[in-house]
Formats: C-alpha cells, structure tokens, sequence
C-alpha cells in the first residue's frame, strides 16, 4: 500500500493525451545510487516501494496519458520483467502448481491503463541516440520526453498548453531546485543573512519536454554517442524554436543517495509534493 498524501488534486487531462506517446530515458545506471541498490537499473530504484519509474508514469497518467515507450539500456531485462510481474505482484491470486500454473486473480489490483512499448536503445547510447532510436513508435505529431530518475508537482497540461501557446517544436520544463549548501550573505567580516537550501536564481531544465515530431527528423541524428542536452538541444534553443515552461514548485532528480533518502522521507511521511494521483 502507497503512503496517503494530503496533495492529490483533480485531474485536467490534455485532449487526445491517450494517443500521444511519453518517451521515457531508462538507459542509466544509476553508480551514484549504489547504496540504494546494486542490482537495479537506476529507473527500478524505489521511493515507498514502488520503482521511481511507476512515480513518473502515474504523474502522466494522472492527466491522461497512457502510452508510453521506455527507451531501455543498462538491465533492461529488469524493467521488463517488473512490467511482465506487475500484475502478480499487486493482486491476489491462486496457483494450482498440479497443471498449466496459471494464475487465477480475484481483484484488479495491479491493472493500470497502460500501452508500454519496450524499446532496446543499446547499453552505453547517449541520450539523443535513444530518442533517435525509438522514432518509429512516434507517430503522431507529437510526443512527450522525461528522464527516469526525477520528479515533480509537474502540472503537465499546463506545460503542454504552454507547448501550443508557444507554437515551436520544443518546450522544456524550466525550475529552480534547492541548493545543497547555504547561502551566505556579508557584510565586511561578518554574516548578515545565512539561507539554508536557498532556491538557484536562474531556470535550469527539470527534463520534462514536449516535442514536435519534427524535432527528431531535423536535429537527432544516428550518431550513438549523441546526447540529447548537447547539439540538438543547445541548436534547438540557437533555432529560437524552444519554449520555457517555468515551474516554481516541487521538483527533484534522483541522482545520489541523499537524494533517495530525501524522496522516501517524503514519502513515508505522506508528504510527496508529486503525488497530484489518487489511488
């Protein structure tokens, strides 16, 4: 059972969000969370339980999404066998070991409204080089992009309609995550102010996008050490042709250790600014 949290707010979902396909970067390792998991893909590391990966998908859900395409990497086995299980590991069921040992299952715990494609993007591809690959699963005009490590209180239509307002072929989620040191303000030799964890000034990407499909025929090309925050973002952006969608509420990347504690903590303590999904 998932922690409660006083934050699920109703849904807004984008129309025709059913149809339009959410990549998902499920490539990395994950080596600064090894004392979180050895064995795990980076995506698979879990917050209350559930795989960060499960988090981020319920947020898309929330406001209507349902097809997904995971761009895999390292011990893409791994994610696939959790989805090929989710359902046996959610409901209740009776196994008759004496014939075929198919399970029978007494409640629908476990089924999610979900079309995931599982895409081999190849284990050490850059960013760029895994939406390259998984082009043939985007057809419509347009699609959704994230990372499998972070979350947030992302309102995703208003980032979507933000998309269409600003009529280019990319949109990016601009936010200003904490600082981990604090911040001193002086004066001569002594200290008139000291800010702990004091918000960054400027916007820097918090990886949730919406693209053109053109964007991917145009600036992402077959090279397999493309990153995708390298050329065709920093072209993109020299193209005049991405939006900032600023967001000034929760968001966090789950890249070390200390991050994994913090969004457990959250968590358990049902205060997850990202839970916006009742159960």
């Amino acid at each position: 059972m998932t922690s409660p949290s006083s934050a699920n707010t109703p849904a807004r979902t984008v129309p025709g969000a059913a149809d339009i396909p959410v990549v998902i970067l499920c490539g990395g390792m994950g080596t600064r969370l090894r004392e979180a998991s050895e064995k795990l893909p980076k995506p698979l590391v879990d917050i209350g339980g559930k795989p960060i990966l499960w988090h981020i998908m319920k947020t898309y859900e929330h406001y209507g999404f349902r097809r997904f395409v995971l761009c895999l990497g390292y011990k893409s086995d791994a994610i696939k066998n959790y989805f090929l299980n989710y359902r046996g590991q959610a409901a209740d069921f009776t196994l008759k070991l004496a014939d075929d040992h198919t399970p029978t299952f007494h409640n629908s715990a476990g089924d999610e409204d979900w079309e995931v494609t599982f895409a081999e993007t190849g284990l050490l591809n850059g960013t760029g080089a895994r939406l390259r690959r998984v082009r043939e699963y985007l057809n419509g005009p347009r699609f959704l992009l994230t990372y499998g490590d972070g979350v947030g209180a992302i309102d995703v239509a208003a980032l979507y309609e933000a998309h269409e307002r600003g009529g280019r072929l990319g949109t990016v989620t601009g936010v200003r995550p904490s600082s981990r040191y604090g911040e001193l303000v002086t004066e001569g030799d002594g200290v008139s102010l000291f800010a702990e964890k004091p918000p960054q000034t400027g916007w820097v990407s918090g990886g949730y996008f919406v693209f053109e499909r053109e964007f991917v025929d145009k600036y992402v090309d077959d090279d397999p050490a493309l990153m995708l925050e390298r050329h065709p973002l920093q072209q993109l952006a020299r193209d005049r042709q991405l939006t900032l969608y600023p967001h000034e509420g929760f968001w966090m990347g789950m890249d070390t250790f200390r991050d994994w504690t913090e969004l457990n903590q959250l968590w358990d303590a049902g205060a997850a600014p990202w839970r916006v999904w009742a159960d």
